[in-house]
């Protein structure tokens, strides 16, 4: 059963301090959502919910790293204690690492690991319980079952979209959309929605804050540059992607490919995957 308003809903929403999560938490804020704004950046996630107060109820923001299953065990402890259980997560928070495989090393892999997967994997295991045992706890009734909350994971075009610039990226990305469906599928039972969004190129800080691995400092910074100025010709803004989050917990859509490039690469990857392992050959140059 889908959400189909937010009046009362309690929505928690982790890198909510920018980007995609902020857009976010304003857009169900403004329909009549409490936000929990989750960031590594407190001043940031504070900004939002700031932000959030002057278009609805307001809510609070906490500081949390999501890669450190510890600090996400206490953070959700916390909101249930001090708020209750929440309708809607929404996994945002993530990280880029852009260059070649075999210059990526371990310290890398394990930081966009961390946040960009192991980051979903503890915000849905563990509000996801929540949600299930509050379901599992209240009398269901035939005439008005119970609804039991919804949980959008961010994940990319890169998740069916191969390249040898982003492998640690696009792996964490199609690993985000395998557990979605996964996921999906476990928690229907409990009328728990699961969507995995598929955005494209969208003009947000992930691309000034991503590591860049191989080449020197010089080359990585050029490849910043350029994919900044990448991004801002794009243009495309992380408030309409909220908006299609916003539609997809409404219409308890699985995944939601955004953005036209998002579209293409998602029919590419279903009628023709060698196209797309032609184009993943194709390097970011690096004067």
């Amino acid at each position: 059963m889908p959400l189909a308003h937010f009046d009362g809903a309690l929505a928690v929403v982790t890198g909510a301090g920018s980007g995609f999560g902020r857009a976010t938490a304003l857009a169900l804020a403004e329909r009549g959502a409490t936000v929990i704004a989750a960031d590594i950046d407190l001043p940031a996630a504070e900004r939002t919910v700031t932000l959030a107060k002057t278009l609805g109820s307001g809510g609070a923001a906490y500081q949390v790293d999501v890669s450190d299953a510890a600090a996400m065990e206490t953070f959700a402890a916390e909101v249930r204690s001090a708020h209750r259980v929440p309708d809607i997560l929404v996994n945002n928070a993530g990280i880029a690492v852009a260059g070649p495989f075999l210059d990526t090393g371990v310290a890398e892999w394990d930081r966009v690991l961390g946040v960009n997967l192991w980051g979903v994997i503890h915000g849905s295991r563990l509000f996801g319980r929540q949600m299930v045992d509050r379901v599992n706890a209240l009398p269901n009734k035939p005439d008005k079952p119970n609804f039991g909350g919804h949980i959008v994971n961010i994940a990319s075009a890169a998740a069916f979209a191969p390249t040898r610039t982003l492998p640690a990226y696009c792996t964490t990305k199609a690993a985000v959309l395998m557990l979605s469906e996964c996921l999906r599928a476990e928690l229907a039972g409990s009328r728990i929605g699961v969507t995995a969004v598929c955005p494209g190129f969208v003009n947000t800080g992930i691309v000034k804050n991503g590591t860049f691995v191989g080449g020197d400092p010089a080359a990585q910074e050029r490849m910043r540059t350029r994919g900044n100025k990448a991004l801002q010709l794009r243009n495309y803004p992380p408030e309409k992607v909220a908006e299609r989050i916003v539609d997809a917990i409404v219409k308890n859509r699985p995944m939601v490919p955004v953005t036209f490039e998002g579209h293409l690469l998602r029919a590419l990857s279903r009628v023709s995957p060698a196209s797309l392992r032609l184009l993943a050959r194709i390097p970011i140059p690096q004067a």
